[in-house]
């Protein structure tokens, strides 16, 4: 055995132990590689393509079928994602009746012509929009086989994300537009069919090359690798671009390691970049006119500070670009890449583009399934916007998170929640789906820092975003991460919290004098058991904590910074719903006693948190 293949040998069997060690031997993930060619018609908004997927099946399985997504089928009348939106009772007011109302002219489509696997026909059959694939031989685990496809589409009128011509006259969103292959994973095929909601894909290179009107300007997903032939803005400085021949240019774009590719374009894009000293360059593609330009000039200050944020706190930006581009029908996160509509007013496009950036991290580079787990995606962005927000745009001068936990518990109080855990297509009502994956999924995120303590979960974050990025953690490897880095026992909270509906209710029930001392019984009224924070205040202004972690969480957290200095630790037991706490000063001394006012616990009702002892003394 020569010495390089000895060493090569030891640096396989290392890093093989190395992941063993890390328990993450059966997270194999499957690996795409696209080449696209497309050519667009902006006259007939048809377009014609192929397609060469090198696909690695890295799955223990032997798979006899595949599927393709193709999302522009979708929208058509009687689509499943038209019937939706006319049957459910409060329908996404942006899609409504407007899919039924499509012409022949308007309808969105996307149609295989052919398609091979390693030069093999195949047989496959369009069932709306998912192309289900029966294969001829089958993909044996550890094999890379090269699918040839040949497709065309028709850019559907705008009206949910993708598509031609949206409300302030961008021609083209190009989200969800070429025949994607469905994720494959420890849980078999993902291939639902598109209602609206969410996507999940494999990570794996992207080639692709737009063939278009000259006078176009794109920008989306990827690197741009012909800038100086394109020009529009690309070019390199200095760098005279050669005016083309015919008609149309080819944009040609790779990006490497993502797991979708969006692009967008129109003919009166401004173009405007801004490189970050240690970071990204920064692309901003938009129309400018008096809605847009003073404040989408103020944007890219607030986006680079955004993203300087997030690289410092919660792991650093992996890719060297970034684009934020004018399109869609709101808000919409891309690899790379977002689309936002762009007649804002300043807060709101700044609002939209952190949004859609902190996905970045979230559904783009951690990989978290939108899916099967929306709120794990939503819920950690919808978070973590709150928190850049707070840092890059305006001080919140009151507790950050209040606007999601207060959404949360209107919903807790409306009686039709549904846990967490619910798919993101099955959701009843989009009155249910909204507050509980953006809201109560950040309150999960925030809680967490409660339930651990603020120090732990900042190292927990940064833990996640190491050991996870491009590996689609789920929910329960997010609770794993936690465990690890705080010591605690925490399946409890992710039972009760994202499996459940059942609610947070604690009250403090009384306090009362006991000899010298002071008795102060809490009470549990909601069915979940949670550690409690119990402030007690003193009449000469100083402050006491007393902690009351559960049995089952087995362990304490740390004491937290800024909150008032701990005097004793109580054990509580779930299935108790009372218990009392004795301190040892008298009941004339005490002020107030009060349950969480750092308002991280979502109590359902705070107003049996706290007593004013004031109240409770006989009047002279």
């Amino acid at each position: 055995m020569s010495k390089r293949i000895y060493l090569s040998f030891w640096i396989i069997l290392i890093s093989t132990s190395f992941s063993m060690l890390n328990g993450q031997t059966d997270r194999w993930q499957q690996k795409v590689k696209y080449e696209m060619n497309v050519e667009m018609d902006v006259n007939s908004n048809l377009f014609q393509g192929t397609q060469k997927l090198h696909y690695t099946n890295n799955s223990p399985d032997t798979l006899v079928r595949a599927f393709y997504h193709l999302y522009f089928n979708a929208f058509q009348p009687n689509s499943m994602m038209d019937v939706r939106s006319r049957t459910i009772s409060d329908p996404d007011r942006r899609v409504l009746d407007r899919i039924q109302n499509l012409t022949p002219e308007e309808i969105g489509f996307l149609k295989v012509k052919t398609l091979s696997m390693n030069g093999k026909k195949v047989v496959f059959e369009h069932v709306e929009s998912i192309l289900e694939v029966d294969l001829k031989e089958p993909i044996l685990p550890g094999q890379t086989v090269v699918f040839d496809m040949e497709f065309e589409g028709q850019v559907p009128l705008q009206v949910r994300r993708s598509g031609r011509d949206n409300a302030e006259g961008i021609r083209y969103s190009m989200a969800q537009w070429y025949p994607k292959m469905a994720a494959y994973d420890v849980r078999g095929w993902h291939s639902n069919p598109y209602i609206g909601r969410e996507f999940y894909g494999n990570f794996g290179d992207f080639d692709v090359k737009i063939t278009i009107d000259k006078s176009y300007i794109l920008g989306g997903t990827g690197y741009l690798q012909n800038a100086n032939e394109i020009g529009h803005g690309y070019e390199d400085d200095g760098v005279k671009v050669p005016n083309p021949k015919g008609k149309n240019l080819t944009w040609h774009f790779i990006a490497p390691h993502v797991h979708d590719f969006m692009w967008a374009a129109d003919p009166k894009y401004t173009h405007e970049k801004v490189k970050m000293p240690n970071g990204p360059m920064v692309h901003f593609l938009y129309v400018k006119n008096e809605k847009t330009e003073e404040n989408w000039s103020k944007l890219k200050g607030y986006t680079t500070d955004a993203i300087q944020y997030m690289s410092d706190n919660f792991g650093k930006y992996p890719y060297d670009q970034y684009s934020v581009v004018q399109g869609g029908d709101g808000g919409m996160e891309y690899p790379m890449s977002t689309l936002i509509t762009g007649h804002r007013n300043l807060r709101s496009l700044v609002g939209v583009t952190v949004h859609e950036l902190i996905h970045s991290w979230y559904y783009g580079v951690l990989g978290f399934n939108e899916s099967s787990e929306p709120w794990l995606d939503e819920g950690f962005t919808t978070w973590g916007t709150s928190v850049v927000m707070d840092a890059v745009f305006d001080k919140n001068p009151n507790f950050i998170q209040d606007g999601s936990y207060k959404s949360y518990f209107r919903l807790a109080k409306a009686g039709y929640e549904e846990p967490l855990s619910t798919h993101a297509d099955h959701y009843n009502l989009n009155s249910a789906y909204g507050p509980g994956t953006y809201n109560k999924g950040a309150v999960f995120v925030e809680q967490l820092a409660y339930v651990i303590g603020k120090e732990n979960f900042d190292k927990a974050m940064l833990r996640l975003w190491n050991d996870w990025q491009f590996k689609h953690p789920n929910g329960n490897d997010v609770i794993r991460v936690m465990e690890k880095v705080s010591g605690l026992e925490l399946d409890w909270y992710y039972d009760y919290f994202i499996a459940s509906t059942k609610t947070i209710d604690y009250g403090v029930n009384s306090v009362e004098a006991a000899g010298d001392n002071t008795k102060i019984t809490l009470e549990r009224f909601g069915l979940m058991p949670m550690p409690i924070d119990m402030v007690v205040t003193y009449v000469d202004g100083s402050q006491e904590m007393i902690y009351l972690p559960l049995v089952i969480q087995r362990g304490s957290k740390p004491e937290e910074a800024g909150m008032p200095k701990r005097v004793a630790t109580q054990k509580w037991p779930w299935t108790n719903y009372s218990t009392e706490v004795n301190v040892g000063r008298p009941l004339s001394e005490i002020k107030s006693v009060e349950i969480d006012p750092s308002l991280r616990l979502a109590d359902i009702n705070r107003e049996n948190n706290r007593i004013e002892v004031s109240t409770l003394m006989p009047k002279k």
